[in-house]
């Protein structure tokens, strides 16, 4: 019974469209018709702004954290088991939200929660923490594409957890979490490819 209500209210959790939500309540519009379409935090920054866009991203990686440590604990899914399942029923809340006809975000800040909620519990999974952000952070500075830092920190984060030592269960959730990310990221790497994807530009980059 304590499975079934952690990993319903994980899921239900991770489920919280926060880009749809605050796109009605902001903005009267539905996030789907504008900018990609995609109910995720960068597409957020695309049509709410910065502002809001950065309060998007903060909740999305909140939904990651709640449902491996509140909901673990609440639940008594404590073992590397209970929680391994809560992060994965977290982030295929949000990728398919029951509220949204089962289709949501790309997963890259959720997966960046559960992570984090995951080395609170598990501290060895600190340094592949910090590798997977600084990935991200050194492929968006120099390229300034989300999409690509995004799909480089995923690939980073099995190998991370294969070259730090860690369990099988843990590789194995790691690796299924490259496969979401890279996966739903599809549409972008075919624009990267055909360089079509939308860039942020810093003042170091060259013009195109």
């Amino acid at each position: 019974m304590n499975y079934i209500i952690g990993l319903a209210a994980g899921y239900l959790v991770g489920s919280i469209p926060t880009a749809y939500l605050f796109g009605r309540l902001l903005k009267g519009i539905d996030i789907r018709e504008h900018g990609s379409g995609n109910v995720g935090a960068t597409n957020a920054f695309r049509v709410l702004g910065k502002g809001w866009g950065t309060l998007v991203l903060l909740l999305d990686i909140v939904k990651g954290i709640i449902p491996v440590t509140l909901i673990g604990d609440a639940c008594q899914l404590t073992s590397l088991g209970g929680r391994l399942l809560l992060a994965v029923v977290a982030v295929c809340g949000h990728n398919w939200t029951v509220f949204l006809q089962f289709k949501g975000g790309k997963g890259v800040a959720t997966s960046l929660g559960v992570l984090i909620g995951l080395t609170i519990s598990f501290p060895s999974l600190g340094p592949v923490l910090l590798v997977c952000l600084l990935c991200w952070l050194v492929v968006f500075i120099i390229s300034g594409y989300v999409s690509l830092a995004s799909v480089i920190a995923g690939a980073a984060l099995p190998v991370t957890m294969l070259l730090t030592g860690q369990p099988p269960a843990m590789l194995a959730l790691g690796a299924a979490f490259a496969f979401f990310i890279i996966y739903r990221h599809r549409p972008n790497i075919r624009r990267l490819i055909k360089g079509e994807e939308s860039r942020v530009k810093f003042p170091f980059h060259k013009s195109s």
